[in-house]
């Protein structure tokens, strides 16, 4: 990243959070002929070792309870599966989508009739859900034990694992060539106008002031913090959320979907005999933005218990490596908050993905990109998410959260 003393005093658009978010939507910025302004992305934590964005399961699916989240994840799988030409580089290896599926599994009848529900709209949207009894997926899935399932949802197309990391690096890299800035540094101001419905500049950690045209907010799970020093409230905070990545004694015979259990907690293969699994505490309250701590008590109690019980192959396993990560949580509905505010203008949201970020990132890129430069969308309508249903607190809620 350049060192703050290359900056200039002023810059068209200033993207706070260099995470996924931040790189893409510069990124998308920087490839638009239509657009010629200056790009500056702020980022406190160059390293981004507790960033959302390193701590992901890289995980895309269409299996959402709205439409646009749907769509949003179509266009996310064509832009990973094409990166090359969609960044119009011939440096940029071919990537792929492991298309295992999610496999959601009910207990209820009202989970059952949740997954029914969702199914239709996934279908409506255009998606290969298909919904299996108990019976099909014993036929399809010998592994699990079933005897309390009563329905599963699954897609095996463009619905699995993916690089995320190697997205976000060529984001970053193709963004920079084209003349966006990276600069490590803390935002520690937004200075509003007189009449207090723009934000004329930011100040940085180290007492230098950047004036800009446009802002956008893409903190991540301090989200809230950003927007408070414009004055906003943002329902946005940091959940904890546990990663372990194990290996059997004995591996399955075949691919293991990511498999949602009814109980919270959630598995899928990686590769050669090891899997990720995942989960929260049954209580689920925010933390501080520097807590990683893990809680191992979770594992033993609950989410091995758990996997050994739906897959009892899994009996014997041992943990690689482990993680907590944080997901920055829309306390509304848990979907994302897009747009700009409706008094500050040029102060715009990118915000609230609840663990949706990077596989909605090429949509939202994308799109904030777009309204910057056009002040319109010009292919996905993400109106649907703007902020002002915030502040009318007319939630859109997302069913499918994980």
């Amino acid at each position: 990243m350049q060192k703050v003393t290359s900056l200039q005093t002023s810059y068209d658009v200033i993207i706070i959070g260099g995470g996924i978010m931040g790189a893409s939507t510069a990124c998308f910025l920087s490839q638009n002929k239509d657009f010629q302004g200056k790009v500056l992305v702020v980022e406190r934590d160059p390293t981004y070792e507790f960033a959302s964005t390193s701590h992901t399961n890289s995980c895309m699916r269409q299996q959402f309870s709205t439409g646009l989240n749907v769509r949003i994840s179509q266009f996310a799988a064509d832009y990973v599966k094409n990166l090359g030409a969609y960044l119009s580089d011939s440096r940029v290896p071919k990537l792929d989508i492991q298309n295992f599926g999610y496999m959601y599994l009910a207990d209820t009848e009202e989970m059952a009739t949740t997954l029914r529900t969702n199914h239709a709209v996934q279908h409506a949207a255009g998606a290969a859900t298909q919904l299996m009894s108990r019976e099909q997926i014993a036929a399809a899935y010998p592994f699990y034990a079933l005897d309390d399932i009563l329905l599963g949802s699954i897609n095996t197309v463009d619905e699995g694992f993916f690089d995320g990391q190697a997205v976000f690096d060529w984001q970053r890299r193709i963004g920079r060539e084209a003349g966006v800035e990276y600069v490590a540094a803390e935002v520690t101001a937004l200075n509003k106008n007189t009449a207090g419905n723009r934000i004329e500049s930011i100040t940085l950690s180290t007492g230098q002031t950047v004036s800009c045209g446009q802002l956008v907010n893409a903190t991540g799970s301090r989200a809230a913090r950003t927007a408070a020093m414009a004055g906003l409230s943002l329902p946005v905070e940091p959940r904890k959320r546990f990663t372990w990545v194990f290996r059997a004694e004995h591996p399955l015979e075949q691919p293991l979907p990511l498999t949602i259990d009814p109980s919270g907690v959630h598995v899928r293969e990686v590769s050669g005999g090891t899997y990720m699994a995942g989960a929260h505490t049954e209580e689920d309250p925010a933390v501080a933005f520097d807590d990683f701590a893990m809680d191992h008590s979770l594992w033993e109690n609950h989410v091995w218990p758990m996997i050994a019980t739906r897959i009892p192959q899994f009996e014997a396993i041992k943990i690689v490596s482990e993680w907590a990560g944080h997901y920055a949580y829309n306390t509304l509905d848990q979907n994302a908050i897009t747009g700009p505010h409706p008094d500050i203008s040029n102060f715009l949201f990118l915000n609230g993905f609840s663990g949706h970020g990077l596989q909605q990132s090429p949509a939202m890129g994308r799109g904030t990109a777009e309204w910057l430069t056009y002040g319109s969308y010009r292919s996905l309508d993400l109106s649907a998410f703007h902020y002002e249903r915030i502040a009318a607190n007319a939630p859109i809620l997302e069913k499918a959260v994980i």
